[in-house]
């Protein structure tokens, strides 16, 4: 296969800064076994240290918090204050979230009696590091995402090599730069600027996990090698979420939130409202109140002083929106908003499209959108929200806007996905104490908060006697009454009371016989 050379270049002006070299299968294999022959080291150094190393990269990335939101805006195409908020700020969270939370999770637990067999156990479960994990990194988040699976992994004593996106790997080799600047060392820890390639490369070079974010379509195939290598791996395939907004919605909150929760970032965000279902009763209002904010959008470059929208990361996104649009044009869907571009921009840039009466089977309703178009559905109530909301091979996100919270919590648990946010979008995603995932479609596992940090993790269970009775009552030497005696063990476990008296006085003679 062709390799596609990393680069750094500016989506607005297309202006390369920075190119890398791919690296071949070959160094790939090295870069594994070096992280292998390191991770035994890393793990033993205990959890302790490696918080110490943790709280250390919280500062220095704190201290250069400005520096990173520049790179990343210059990268990705993302306004810098948007990428200090979204990315550099969530990233110190995590930081912190798992500085405290680690040496707890990490501790091995005791398993308390709850059954008979158990009462003369002691059961002691670990969590044990996976050994070296790939990190499969997307271009669209490229600090939190990443980030939100290496400190994980690194807190829980794995190494981990790193496979950022190929149109955004300054972001990546910046953020490892920074860990080991912090104290991580280079081989436990290593960054592989490539394409596709070098991410099939990693997966059969034997790491013993892999976490990747990206399509549907690469996520199977990502699947299906570690299936052949029976290796787990961790899925976050992206979504096209629903946001249902009810009658009794401060509509003006609504249509603020999900506005920035659609168009920022210029669209590319998997857990963005992509599809809005709007009670018939105050789908008028709500649709004004949207044009609204929309068409206030300060659409530029990154650098252009209040930006809010930029181009998408490379032209070659935007054909795919195109056909999307047209589609449900030619489908007797009719745009509610009219912004254009900036002047003079190429055509890597998309303006803001809210599109209403889209036919329901429309790929913008049915596949994902990656990119600033939103369908705008009107449903008579809400029961029709939560079919249609639930009428999608997706399941990442979701988010309810009502002010009764006890209706929007029961419309919430009606709906198929991985989270739900009620009277804000696109949160989830942010919070370092709360886990992240979808299902369907968007893909398995879960990142961030607790089950972030023990899915880098594998359990070794070990069980000793607690009180040692000699040879256990269902071992071999069954004789002609086995059944019978046996069946005294089942009844002072399982039976009724009554049954359970009488079965504690056959005791003895049945343990005696044994």
């Amino acid at each position: 296969l062709l390799q596609r050379m990393p680069e750094s270049r500016d989506p607005a002006t297309g202006e390369v800064w920075k190119r890398y070299e791919s690296p071949g299968v070959d160094a790939v294999g090295r870069a594994v076994k070096d992280a292998r022959a390191a991770q035994p080291a890393w793990a033993s150094a205990g959890v302790g240290y490696r918080i110490t190393i943790l709280r250390r990269f919280r500062r220095i990335l704190y201290e250069r918090r400005l520096e990173i939101a520049q790179l990343i805006s210059r990268e990705n195409g993302k306004p810098a204050g948007e990428a200090l908020a979204a990315e550099v700020m969530i990233v110190l969270d995590f930081a912190l979230s798992y500085s405290r939370t680690a040496p707890a999770l990490l501790r091995p637990r005791r398993r308390r009696p709850t059954t008979l067999t158990m009462l003369a156990k002691r059961v002691t479960v670990e969590h044990l590091p996976h050994g070296v994990v790939g990190v499969i990194a997307p271009w669209n988040y490229p600090w939190m995402l990443p980030a939100g699976v290496l400190l994980p992994a690194l807190v829980a004593g794995n190494a981990v090599v790193l496979k950022p996106s190929e149109f955004t790997p300054s972001c990546g080799v910046r953020l490892v730069e920074l860990l080991h600047e912090a104290g991580v060392p280079a081989d436990v820890l290593a960054v592989l600027p490539g394409d596709g390639k070098t991410g099939a490369d990693l997966i059969e070079a034997g790491v013993d996990k892999i976490s990747f974010t990206g399509s549907v379509a690469t996520g199977r195939k990502v699947a299906a090698a570690c299936g052949v290598r029976l290796i787990p791996c961790s899925l976050e395939l992206g979504g096209s979420d629903a946001a249902i907004v009810l009658e009794d919605a401060d509509l003006g909150r609504a249509a603020s939130g999900i506005a920035w929760g659609r168009f920022s970032n210029a669209g590319q965000t998997c857990v963005a409202p992509k599809r809005v279902f709007v009670v018939d009763a105050i789908y008028d209002e709500f649709a004004a109140r949207l044009k609204c904010e929309v068409d206030r959008l300060v659409v530029d470059v990154a650098t252009a002083p209040g930006s809010e929208l930029g181009p998408l990361i490379r032209p070659t996104q935007a054909p795919a929106l195109k056909a999307q649009l047209e589609e449900a044009l030619a489908s007797g869907g009719v745009t509610l908003t009219e912004r254009r571009p900036p002047a003079g921009a190429d055509r890597g840039w998309f303006a803001p499209t809210i599109v209403e009466h889209a036919a329901a089977t429309s790929k913008m309703l049915t596949e994902e959108t990656f990119g600033p178009l939103l369908p705008l559905v009107r449903v008579r109530d809400e029961a029709e929200a939560i079919r249609r909301a639930n009428d999608s091979t997706f399941g990442l996100s979701a988010s309810v806007w009502s002010r009764d919270r006890a209706r929007a919590g029961r419309v919430a648990r009606c709906l198929e996905v991985g989270s739900v946010a009620i009277d804000d979008v696109a949160i989830v995603a942010g919070l370092a104490d709360v886990p992240h995932g979808g299902i369907k479609a968007s893909g398995m596992g879960r990142a961030h908060g607790d089950e972030g940090l023990l899915e880098m993790t594998r359990t070794r269970t070990i069980v000793e006697n607690r009180i040692d009775l000699g040879r256990q009552p269902w071992w071999f030497g069954y004789g002609t009454g086995y059944l019978h005696r046996f069946d005294t063990f089942v009844r002072l476990a399982h039976g009724s009371l009554g049954e359970r008296f009488r079965a504690l006085r056959a005791l003895p003679a049945a343990v005696r016989r044994h």
